[in-house]
């Protein structure tokens, strides 16, 4: 395996891995900032109002896109690393 192999497997790898994080980190943002408006507006400090609705969100969010990522997956394994494998 050459160096530019190397890198270029690793690039498409930490692509990979972002383009499947990015609606998860989103989802977890989006509800964070609704939630800490919502507790600036109405003075309400519960540790649990913030930890909850993130769950939630985050939950419902991998299981939306689960098909997604199992498809991103198959095919950065199918594409790049199994023919390294078979190729040597």
């Amino acid at each position: 395996m050459t160096e530019g192999l190397f890198y270029d497997t690793l690039r498409q790898a930490i692509l990979a891995a972002i383009s499947m994080a990015m609606p998860i980190l989103a989802a977890a943002l989006v509800i964070g900032l609704v939630v800490g408006l919502f507790q600036a507006l109405t003075s309400i400090q519960e540790m649990s109002l913030t930890f909850v609705p993130k769950l939630a969100g985050v939950l419902i969010v991998v299981w939306l896109t689960m098909g997604i990522m199992t498809q991103t997956l198959v095919a950065f394994f199918s594409g790049h690393v199994i023919p390294l494998i078979q190729g040597g």
